[in-house]
């Protein structure tokens, strides 16, 4: 048994196909197929049941999947830990939604700089969904990500929570009321990211605890749009705290809701299986020292600020918003 053979199993397993297994293991499909032929003949039992295009797995095949996929992460984790130790430098993958990635990236690289941590970042940004699978498939090391998720096979440790507020142009009339209110909402016209974004489906989720469905007038894939347009007063948007930066357009206000106010929890989330390098370790470490102390009200800040004074307790002073 070897272990490219595992690596072709779990693929076609996972994707319902001897076409898009060997896709996946970029291989061809005639060498891929024969080697689950000589994998099976190797155990003395059919690991799929062959249907047409597309295939299921065997009892025996359900018995090795788990097998498999432990056999290959301990292989991957062992050419890390090795590859680290010879001295190629600690190395961390890393994927964040659009709402953490723009300010958290740069924070912890500046934090490492100014401490002299020696850790090669390599920063993947997209909405949740993407950075699940690629944390699940092995892509990447570890994910930030919006609470909650539901997902057996992934560990979540909660960084901070948020208050999420309203933006809205300067000449809106809400920017100058008194007091706002989620159902003062109702009728406006939302510009939010797109239906990928968690950020998003929990506006929807807020809109539909007071009876009404957010008529969104603008779906966009930035959060510079996003801020953009609502500037211009083509709507109003939800964003949380940490969205606010001094680069902000001209004329973009922001106002905390009365009573209340929504929130969300973000969390770094890392497959179970997967072993914490040290590279993974020092940037856990590394986003802890930048967002402080846990925290489990909305009044204190969400992080602190990139550019830091070296000091040995490795935190890094100053806030920012």
């Amino acid at each position: 048994m070897e272990i490219y053979q595992l690596r072709y199993f779990v693929a076609v397993a996972e994707t319902g196909s001897f076409t898009k297994g060997a896709a996946r293991s970029f291989v061809s499909q005639p060498s891929l197929s024969q080697q689950i032929l000589n994998l099976e003949a190797e155990l003395g039992q059919a690991l799929f049941h062959r249907l047409g295009r597309s295939v299921a797995l065997t009892q025996a095949g359900h018995s090795l999947l788990e097998h498999a996929r432990r056999i290959i992460s301990e292989a991957d984790n062992a050419v890390r830990e090795i590859k680290e130790d010879a001295g190629s430098g600690h190395r961390v993958a890393v994927g964040a939604i659009p709402t953490v990635a723009h300010f958290f990236f740069p924070a912890v690289i500046a934090h490492c700089r100014a401490n002299d941590i020696r850790l090669k970042l390599r920063s993947y940004e997209n909405f949740r969904p993407n950075v699940v699978a690629a944390v699940l498939e092995g892509e990447i090391d570890l994910g930030l990500i919006s609470l909650p998720i539901n997902e057996p096979r992934v560990v979540q440790t909660s960084l901070f929570t948020e208050p999420l507020l309203l933006a809205v142009s300067a000449r809106h009339p809400l920017a100058s009321s008194p007091q706002v209110t989620f159902p003062d909402l109702k009728d406006e016209n939302f510009i939010l990211l797109g239906d990928a974004s968690s950020l998003a489906a929990q506006v929807r989720r807020i809109s539909g605890d007071y009876d009404f469905e957010p008529r969104i007038a603008h779906r966009c894939a930035q959060l510079a749009t996003v801020k953009s347009l609502t500037a211009m007063g083509l709507g109003v948007s939800i964003l949380p705290r940490s969205a606010r930066t001094a680069n902000d357009p001209e004329g973009l206000v922001y106002r905390k809701f009365s009573g209340g106010a929504p929130t969300r929890e973000i969390a770094l989330i890392s497959h179970y299986r997967r072993h914490p390098g040290k590279g993974a370790q020092l940037f856990v470490d590394a986003a802890h020292a930048v967002v402080g102390p846990l925290n489990s009200t909305v009044s204190a800040p969400p992080f602190r600020a990139a550019s830091a004074t070296r000091k040995s307790s490795g935190r890094v002073a100053g806030q920012t918003s």
